[in-house]
């Protein structure tokens, strides 16, 4: 008895040291993922509470640099321009990924090579920014553009009256954001088509026995049961929008170069401004404030927005 106790205590022993093995290779991870995901975290929230210019001995200032931001009305206009452009965006976004959803989804058609319009209408997403914004400044401009150069030829516009499409304050950030729209509206539709897979087919086909029109069998079956993925789009569009940098930052060099009353100008490009921009202008301090200030406003809208999806739901 007390050899057999002995071997299992042993083969007990072996296990572990092979379970204990495990951690060995996931530890990469973990370091990676602390070194360049937690730790800028943490120096950015303790920088928020510094008097630091990037150089030198940070500062204590306490809170000031969060009451300055509130105070800051520049800050105020720039979450402004992006809420207008994301609620552009958002609508396009939704919008085209709602309707193509309604078409691919209809039992009556039994659309084909679904696969093939996927790829395609995600392509968008999958060009680089810089590529998207050099590509619209080239159809945008004011003068020699493909846009103007159009309506032109169909006597819409005269020469010498072309539009300017990224210089008008009104106009660029309906541009912007129909660009964004453009760029995403496939990523919603896949994830839309997703959910719809998810759902019982026998649902379609009752609704389509029973005689209910295309419209009705989205309105009252489709949209209710993609709920959950609408929630999830919804947050993370959000989420993404309020973080809009790139297409606002590359696509219109004037109002880029950190005008703070151009209606381009972005939170995140605001506070790209006072962290990375040399000079006078560079306070990390601030910049850092701004960011936790962006986060917490992100997260209270987001947990907003959730609460009133689920209380409708119920």
């Amino acid at each position: 008895m007390a050899g057999k106790s002995q071997t299992t205590m042993t083969v007990q022993k072996k296990r572990k040291n092979i379970n204990n093995a495990g951690y060995f290779f996931v530890l990469p991870f973990i370091i990676v993922f602390l070194i360049f995901n937690v730790y800028p975290v943490l120096r950015t929230l303790y920088l928020s509470f510094m008097n630091y210019k990037g150089f030198g001995t940070p500062n204590f200032i306490g809170i000031e640099n969060y009451a300055r931001v509130f105070q800051d009305k520049f800050f105020w206009k720039a979450l402004w321009n992006t809420i207008k452009i994301w609620i552009v965006n958002i609508v396009v976004q939704l919008g085209l990924a709602f309707l193509l959803t309604m078409v691919f989804s209809d039992m009556k058609y039994k659309m084909k090579g679904i696969g093939v319009f996927r790829a395609l209408y995600y392509l968008p997403n999958l060009i680089a920014a810089t590529s998207v914004a050099f590509l619209f400044k080239t159809l945008l401009d004011w003068q020699y553009g493909s846009f103007n150069q159009i309506l032109m030829s169909m006597g819409i516009i005269e020469k010498g009256a072309q539009i300017n499409w990224l210089g008008d304050p009104n106009l660029a950030p309906i541009v912007v954001a129909l660009i964004g729209g453009w760029m995403w509206f496939g990523n919603s539709f896949i994830v839309l088509m997703a959910g719809v897979q998810g759902i019982n087919k026998d649902y379609f086909e009752a609704a389509s026995i029973d005689g209910a029109g295309r419209w009705k069998t989205f309105a009252k079956i489709t949209v209710p049961l993609l709920k959950p993925i609408l929630i999830y789009v919804s947050i993370t569009s959000l989420i993404g929008g309020l973080q809009m940098f790139d297409i606002p930052y590359l696509i219109n060099g004037k109002y880029a170069a950190g005008n703070p009353g151009g209606s381009l100008q972005t939170v995140v490009m605001y506070l790209y401004k006072y962290g990375f921009a040399a000079g006078t202008t560079k306070q990390v301090g601030y910049a850092s404030a701004i960011a936790y200030s962006l986060f917490f406003i992100i997260l209270v809208v987001s947990l907003l927005q959730f609460k009133i999806a689920n209380g409708k739901e119920k």
